[in-house]
């Protein structure tokens, strides 16, 4: 089990990642918010509650208030945002209830952004169930729901005040969630850990088949170079742009794709292709460099196939929230284990990198 600590200006708290977590949550949550309040909510997936409902009511003597959020983008929205905020208040929430998020990265970002607003804003807890989530989308503070326009247009910066990461519910999660989230701590290591892209490269094997050890390393690796970065830049002013690595592209496939066909791991896999094309063209990475992160992209793959259309895909990349005044923010790798944000980036270079990036993507479906 480890402990790591996110210190920023606004909040203090710790993520801790381990096995026999979910269990446990009770005394762990009264040991970091000081107490448990009269009104619990947790909202989560009815595949999760399925899953792990019994373990995780194990440690409560009164069960908390369930609220349930179907799975997928779709339904990551403002409507779904009222329709849990309005059950909230039927099942007597007030300024003193505390939300605890269990799930995967929707639920995570959905329950945070909940409780930022509910009344102004409630404590909640983060126990992210996928890979992903577990790694990123936990952690930092960022909440928030989609808009037809874009992802995550709508939230704000609201921290948990903890975050546990069990381990062992990872041994329920699909392999292609699995895979889908590594892309998450590959990012991690390309933008500011080289020991992690060398471990992840040596260790696929142990990896893959969860061994606990191996996944507890990348995890915790993960998430100690995300708390680091979100402790020099809480909003995103500066230094956190990095973590957006494969992003502008990731979330533009997403939209043109209708949120229906690739996970978001997946997205920023292709995205993070993209970026590597213009770092190599720009020459902040060399060639090698780039053979050799593309190769992990893969290794931790299959990436699936896209059927898009360039133009499209580049047209979808200025709703980018980077994106400022026009200026059109997009980040690159600079060698392997750091990473920095460019704001020249010109439509030929885009286009060029899109049009790899699909032709990679063309051949994987064929």
């Amino acid at each position: 089990m480890q402990t790591i600590r996110v210190d920023t200006p606004s909040a203090k708290y710790d993520v801790v990642t381990g096995s026999g977590l979910i269990g446990s949550l009770v005394p762990r949550i009264q040991r970091a918010s000081g107490k448990l309040p009269r009104r619990v909510f947790v909202l989560t997936s009815p595949e999760i509650w399925a899953l792990w409902g019994n373990e995780f009511l194990k440690s409560f003597s009164d069960p908390p208030v369930t609220l349930f959020l179907a799975p997928g983008e779709k339904h990551k929205t403002m409507q779904s945002v009222e329709k849990l905020l309005r059950q909230m208040v039927a099942a007597g929430g007030d300024r003193g209830s505390l939300l605890i998020a269990f799930g995967g990265g929707i639920v995570g970002d959905v329950g945070g952004f909940l409780a930022a607003i509910f009344m102004r804003g409630i404590q909640y807890v983060q126990v992210p169930t996928t890979f992903l989530a577990q790694v990123d989308s936990s952690v930092g503070g960022k909440t928030g729901v989609n808009l037809p326009e874009g992802k995550n247009l709508v939230g704000s910066f609201h921290h948990p005040v903890a975050v546990f990461a069990d381990i062992d519910v990872l041994g329920t999660l699909p392999d292609r969630e699995l895979r889908a989230g590594l892309m998450e701590s590959i990012k991690a290591g390309i933008i500011r850990d080289r020991s992690l892209v060398r471990f992840m490269e040596e260790n696929v094997n142990e990896v893959l088949g969860r061994n606990p050890k191996a996944l507890e390393k990348v995890i915790a690796a993960s998430i100690r170079m995300k708390a680091g970065v979100v402790n020099r830049d809480e909003r995103e002013n500066g230094l956190r742009m990095i973590l957006n690595l494969g992003h502008t592209v990731g979330h533009a496939i997403e939209q043109a794709t209708r949120y229906k066909a690739l996970l978001h791991g997946e997205a920023v896999g292709w995205g993070m292709i993209a970026a590597l094309f213009v770092a190599h063209r720009r020459r902040s990475i060399t060639g090698a460099q780039a053979a050799r992160l593309e190769n992990l992209i893969h290794l931790y793959g299959p990436l699936p196939g896209l059927k898009l259309s360039a133009r499209k895909l580049a047209a979808a990349t200025g709703g980018d929230k980077k994106n400022v005044g026009g200026v059109r923010r997009f980040v690159l790798p600079i060698g392997v284990g750091d990473a920095g944000v460019i704001e020249d980036l010109v439509a030929i270079e885009l286009d060029a990198a899109i049009s790899y990036m699909l032709s990679q993507a063309k051949e994987t479906r064929a």
